[in-house]
């Protein structure tokens, strides 16, 4: 199947911009009959980052991946928690159609939520060090990749340069002002929403490993789920057929790339390398299977309703 050939990044001269990320770019949207006013356009853009440092060279079509996957489980836990997201269509210039979407202006929680369900990545390398991740103690003797008794949140600061750091929910309560409410329904809504992905991915064949969300608060004070969600950049995930405690997993998301980096002799500091052609294509495949298997249609669909295609 031939990799899909969208822009890489994004420029849209005639929007006012807001910020610029390593992945996404976000624009002031103008009023207009389609939308009420205060929207912002969120563009993701192909661009990929390991260790906190964006590569010069991009992944084509992970935006159009990372965009309409959010917006598959956007409406899987609409129930759970509102979402920021107003129209994939409405006031979406035509040049980013499929990797942008018009979202709601939030106040955001300075807080990465992080659920992990599985002893995976830092939480396995915590758990050799300290019996435990992040504070949390865990049962002795736990394996690489094993399931955890429970799913369990992890929060780290949203550092604006350099590493998010691992905190524990008293440190966040200090970071939310002392307002100690809205930490507990942080919490409870990550947890509440990994389950429910959890359950959807594992029917699919697919195991979520760990994940991390952002929230934010609305005009009323609603707390509501922001940015991308569930995304292979933000998620682990791993085929459930080959499931195997006690080793790394094969996975349908950005380890693939971080693996190869690791083991390219590069030292994670900037300028990071180029991404081979062999990555570019892999990572290509694995993160279209990802959407696929999880949403249950072809990525193209996607583009089609989205007037990408």
């Amino acid at each position: 199947m031939p990799p899909l050939q969208l822009p890489a990044v994004t420029a849209l001269t005639e929007l006012p911009l807001i910020a610029s990320g390593k992945v996404r770019e976000m624009y002031e949207l103008p009023s207009s009959s389609e939308l009420p006013g205060g929207e912002i356009l969120m563009v993701a853009s192909d661009r990929i980052s390991t260790y906190d440092v964006v590569h010069p060279n991009p992944i084509p079509g992970k935006g159009a991946v990372l965009t309409g996957i959010s917006v598959f489980w956007f409406d899987l836990t609409k129930e759970i928690v509102p979402n920021h997201l107003v129209s994939f269509t409405d006031g979406v210039p035509d040049e980013v159609r499929g990797r942008a979407l018009a979202v709601r202006r939030l106040q955001m929680v300075p807080i990465e939520c992080v659920v992990r369900g599985y002893l995976a990545g830092s939480g396995w390398s915590d758990y050799q060090r300290t019996g435990g991740v992040c504070g949390i103690e865990l049962p002795e003797g736990l394996r690489e990749s094993e399931r955890l008794p429970e799913p369990i949140f992890t929060p780290s600061t949203k550092a604006q340069e350099g590493h998010d750091e691992n905190i524990d929910v008293e440190d966040m309560v200090g970071i939310l002002g002392g307002n100690r409410a809205l930490a507990q329904r942080v919490r409870d809504v990550s947890l509440a929403v990994y389950s429910a992905a959890a359950e959807h991915a594992r029917s699919r064949g697919i195991i979520l490993a760990d994940t991390k969300f952002e929230f934010g608060v609305d005009e009323h004070g609603t707390l509501t789920l922001a940015d991308e969600v569930l995304t292979p950049d933000s998620s682990r995930f791993w085929p459930a057929d080959s499931f195997e405690p006690g080793r790394s997993q094969p996975s349908f998301d950005k380890q693939y790339v971080r693996d190869w980096a690791a083991a390219s002799g590069w030292d994670k500091a900037p300028p990071a390398p180029a991404v081979t052609p062999e990555v570019i294509e892999r990572t290509q495949a694995l993160y279209r299977e990802a959407y696929e298997r999880i949403t249950g249609e072809p990525l193209e669909r996607w583009l089609q309703r989205s007037g990408a295609a």
